[in-house]
């Protein structure tokens, strides 16, 4: 599960005020709950692009902080979806998730992962490799 912060100043509620709706309207209706860090997120157990074995998708709110987008896509393997003929269906898939994200936190792809590396290189967690 993936945690995105918002730009400086922005509040998550503001920029999706019903994330359920939003979240239909770009993966499919929701199945679901799954409870992640004391925060209901939604599932979309069956997503309407077929690249998508699974989506988890919602607000983690925390006391005192602002809340965070929390996703998790799980995708079926490449060849599976090449031999069923979805080849368009992966671009699709692609702008999806970084639609979705843009308009949830106002980063584009680039400073969702400067912002990653950043947060990587300042935790305290030491380096395994």
């Amino acid at each position: 599960m993936r945690e995105y912060k918002m730009r400086r100043g922005e509040h998550l509620d503001e920029r999706i005020p019903d994330m359920e709706s939003t979240v239909e309207e770009y993966f499919g209706p929701i199945t679901g709950t799954k409870t992640f860090k004391n925060s209901d997120l939604f599932v979309i157990d069956e997503p309407k692009n077929p690249v998508f074995e699974r989506i988890v998708a919602g607000t983690v709110e925390y006391s005192g902080k602002k809340d965070k987008l929390a996703v998790e896509f799980k995708e079926r393997p490449a060849e599976e979806v090449i031999a069923e003929g979805h080849i368009d269906a992966a671009e699709n898939a692609v702008n999806a998730k970084n639609d979705f994200l843009l308009e949830a936190t106002g980063r584009d792809a680039k400073s969702r992962r400067d912002s990653m590396k950043r947060s990587v290189e300042d935790s305290d967690e030491p380096d395994l490799s």
